[in-house]
């Protein structure tokens, strides 16, 4: 026993010791600013220009001498991107970097569930960090002002609440593990066509009511370790060094403590990189040492040409020493973070998430007739019809294409789940024949020599013998419709989609419409088609998630996260007639003034008395709910206090199934231009037949408050206010009147 207690006491003073003699930066005992004061002292001016910018695809340098590793970052935000080569946009070939693919971030937005957000996050961290990732390149949080966005698909809808309340735990539960979220694009990013020349005039109330909510929330209450900026202008200043934005409104007003990082190729200017708050420069020559310079990072703009500046005497090390201390605590926070939890890949609860989240972001339009879901006493054939059925959906659309191990494509999950039944597939129509992207094989060939009158006809023919048609349609990940680069041309459905329904519907009315994207398109046949299914880019288990809720094994719950306009003239953007904006007469700028201010989405229509094919917050279920009378803590709400509104919602079907209770604010008799109402809370309840279950929703002063441009503050007004409470946008049964003091 001796032997042992002397043991453990000499093991303690050798740990005593060796804490004693490592450097500070080095001493996890010390507080974190102690560390990074030392580290970088110690570092020369090469090392110091060194971790501000690239030095592959990818990868910036740590700092060697010191121990610190290389911050390694990937694309997301649906997945961890596959690797390519250091200096090549070109697959790697490796053979350990396939991932679970999980649901495109519109759908996440379309669960209104902050509890998946934090397990979407949490999962992607474990796989991030089993592929030595320490920087996501995600979530993305732009705001959904036209469905004619390439991108949209990559965001969280339209409102500025939703997005705030979806991308905070996302952002937690990311970090939880030890890799940094990125959050993108920062900000006003709402055009692909043009992007890097695209000036954004916008009011500063629209900036801070609409555009920056959920980045704001991402940084202080997620805590946000870096921030991308975007490749568009605001105030003749690209974003990723934009005074307004990024020193001011980023790094001043909110605290910004991390790092803000270029989109790939976004920095433009050494001076203005140098003051106007970029940390991190990356991709500046996106082929690398295949075109410009031969050392091509090294003549990055915060490099070599930043350095010759210092050496010159216009710059002090200041400037660089903040930037500098910024990528410290990074590395702080990943790469030098000893006590990390373990990664997995491509884990069983990987796509336990990823299928959960798809099933509940997948959202019921229409159910005329209760066609769904599909009763198998009754329906013993069925015919799966579109190309959107057999075409992977995780490969392609830019930086979000993913390198899967598995996708269950919709004709496959469909099968397998009515293996009782005589399923038969049509192809209906060709979109897209492209057999890889970015080194990445689609699987399933979508060759095809047949004509369009033939591919009618089939699906024609063989929808004459069937119980119910499903036809699998929307857009996919080409050019101009949901993908990086270019946004969409037209509001219609591409391809010969509509030609196909019309057909079928004239011999076989049951035909049961998915919509698989990530934006909102014109539906000319809706009247006729009695069931409407919104499926989003859902990724690795789309199939199955698909098939579980046309079979009713899951109660859909989704709700959309943006209005689903019955034409392109129903949105404010394209009613002002301010998108895409005007060419400057030397052709460089574009100049595109958001004319439609604060009036985005339900906030226009509402305004306009506009009814929109499908409203904002809209999803049906497979059983009925109930709202109830409203009833508060109080009538009277001060500065101070905080208003909670109970209201009985009651499950009047014979389903089990979720609801999602939304609250909207509207003020009374105000003296300034406020929308019709806002959306300020919402909460997601799983009710069994006949169970009644008292929501809560609670708000503050701060749910009244608008910005005021005056002043250039946040403000309350005194007076009248009404909480309008339902399950949508347009179906608000209660209401609950209030004032604020």
């Amino acid at each position: 026993m001796k032997k042992l207690v002397m043991s453990a006491l000499l093991l303690g003073a050798s740990a005593t010791t060796q804490a004693q003699s490592l450097p500070v930066y080095l001493d996890e005992s010390k507080p974190l600013e102690q560390r990074i004061d030392d580290a970088l002292s110690r570092m020369t001016l090469d090392e110091k220009i060194a971790v501000i910018h690239a030095q592959s695809k990818f990868s910036s340098p740590g700092v060697k001498r010191l121990g610190f590793p290389d911050l390694w970052t990937d694309d997301g935000p649906h997945g961890v991107r596959p690797d390519v080569l250091w200096d090549e946009w070109e697959q790697a070939g490796q053979t350990n970097d396939s991932c679970v693919a999980f649901p495109a971030l519109t759908c996440l937005a379309a669960t209104w569930n902050p509890e998946l957000a934090r397990l979407y996050g949490e999962s992607l961290g474990e796989e991030a960090l089993y592929r030595g990732k320490s920087v996501m390149l995600g979530p993305g949080v732009n705001i959904y002002r036209t469905p004619l966005g390439g991108r949209n698909f990559e965001y969280m809808g339209e409102d500025p609440w939703l997005a705030s309340r979806m991308v905070v735990p996302y952002v937690q539960g990311l970090q939880s593990k030890g890799v940094a979220a990125c959050v993108k694009h920062y900000a006003l990013n709402n055009d692909e066509e043009y992007r890097h020349q695209v000036n954004v005039i916008v009011s500063d109330r629209a900036l801070h009511e609409i555009y920056l909510p959920a980045f704001k929330a991402a940084v202080q209450e997620g805590g946000a370790w870096s921030i991308m900026g975007a490749y568009n202008l605001y105030k003749n200043q690209h974003n990723c060094h934009n005074a307004t934005m990024l020193n001011k409104i980023l790094k001043k007003d909110w605290g910004f403590d991390g790092v803000v990082i270029s989109d790939w190729g976004g920095c433009h200017d050494t001076d203005e990189a140098v003051k106007n708050g970029l940390d991190l420069e990356f991709g500046t020559w996106t082929d690398g040492l295949t075109m410009g310079a031969t050392n091509a990072y090294d003549n990055y703009y915060m490099a070599l040409p930043y350095k010759k500046l210092i050496r010159e005497g216009k710059y002090t090390t200041k400037e660089l020493d903040e930037k500098v201390r910024r990528v410290l605590r990074l590395f702080y926070r990943t790469t030098m973070k000893r006590n990390k939890p373990y990664g997995f890949l491509c884990s069983e609860s990987h796509y336990d998430a990823a299928l959960k989240i798809a099933q509940e972001g997948i959202v019921l339009l229409k159910n005329d007739r209760n066609l769904l879901p599909i009763d198998l006493k009754t329906t013993k054939r069925i015919l799966v019809v579109g190309e959107n059925a057999i075409k992977m959906m995780t490969v392609g659309g830019g930086s979000s294409s993913l390198k899967v191990q598995k996708e269950i494509l919709p004709l496959d999950g469909i099968k397998a789940r009515f293996a009782g039944a005589d399923v038969d597939f049509a192809r209906g129509y060709v979109g897209d024949t492209v057999q890889s992207y970015n080194g990445v094989t689609v699987g399933r060939s979508l060759y095809e020599t047949r004509s369009q009158e033939e591919l009618t006809a089939e699906a024609v023919e063989k929808a004459r013998q069937a119980d119910v048609v499903i036809f699998v349609g929307g857009l996919n990940k080409s050019n101009y419709q949901d993908c990086e680069g270019h946004d969409r041309q037209s509001y219609d459905l591409p391809y010969a989609q509509n030609e196909v329904i019309e057909a079928i519907l004239k011999v076989n009315p049951r035909l049961i419409y998915v919509n698989i994207s990530g934006n909102g398109a014109v539906l000319p046949w809706i009247q006729k088609v009695p069931a409407v299914v919104q499926a989003w880019f859902i990724g690795s288990e789309a199939g199955e998630a698909i098939a579980s809720v046309l079979a009713g094994d899951v109660n859909p719950s989704g709700k959309l996260p943006f209005t689903w306009y019955a034409s392109l003239d129903q949105c404010g953007a394209h009613a002002t007639k301010s998108y895409p904006g005007t060419w400057r007469e030397d052709y460089k700028i574009i100049d595109e003034e958001y004319k439609e201010g604060i009036y985005v989405g339900y906030r226009w229509t509402d305004s306009r008395k506009i009814k929109p094919l499908f409203a904002f917050g809209h999803g049906l279920s497979y059983t009925t709910f109930k709202v109830g009378k409203a009833t508060a803590n109080t009538q009277e709400l001060t500065p101070t206090t905080q208003l909670t509104i109970t209201v009985p919602v009651t499950n009047t079907g014979n389903r089990a199934g979720s609801e999602t209770v939304q609250l909207y604010i509207t003020a009374k008799g105000s003296k300034i231009d406020r929308p019709v109402k806002e959306l300020k809370a919402f909460r997601k309840v799983y009710l069994q037949p006949g169970e009644t279950h008292n929501v809560e929703l609670t708000i503050g002063a701060d749910a009244l408050s608008y910005y005021d441009e005056a002043t250039g503050a946040w403000r309350t007004e005194a007076g009248k206010y009404e909480a309008l409470i339902g399950t949508a946008s347009n179906q608000l049964p209660a209401k609950f009147a209030f004032t604020l003091q």
